[in-house]
């Protein structure tokens, strides 16, 4: 089994403050679709944004954990605990935008939306880095790592 090393999880703590700085933006700084992109407006394209950068923190976090050499049962529980951390933290989100961040609101949609990233990025994690493990009979590292 393969140490778990703080540098590992470097990409996913840089995502995470890449979140909170893009949360904390007034909503008046956020710039609107015009022209030819108004149709985001139409299919809630925000709501793909928050599910992808959610998928994104997910898999950053998830990744060093799936590559540490656990067994299989070890993994799918940090898998878990990692998914239910981001979760919260995409309410806290929500949170600290109603409380703190002037013109910004709590909305429950954008946190279903951050909740629905977090578990694509769990199951894809799960069958990517599960069925790498079956086929390899454990989960290969790179040497530099």
């Amino acid at each position: 089994m393969k140490k778990l090393r703080i540098k590992n999880f470097i990409p996913g703590l840089a995502w995470f403050f890449v979140i909170l700085i893009l949360i904390c933006l007034p909503g008046d700084d956020i710039p609107q679709p015009r022209g030819w992109f108004q149709w985001m407006n139409l299919i809630q394209f925000d709501k793909l944004v928050h599910s992808g950068i959610f998928a994104i923190l997910t898999f950053l976090f998830i990744r060093p954990i799936a590559r540490a050499g656990f067994s299989k049962k070890q993994q799918w529980h940090y898998f878990l605990a990692i998914a239910l951390t981001a979760c919260i933290w995409g309410l806290t989100t929500e949170l600290i935008q109603k409380f703190f961040i002037p013109t910004r609101q709590f909305d429950l949609i954008d946190w279903a939306a951050d909740s629905l990233g977090v578990l694509i990025a769990l199951l894809f994690c799960r069958y990517y880095f599960f069925r790498k493990q079956a086929k390899t009979g454990e989960l290969q590292v790179r040497k530099h790592e």
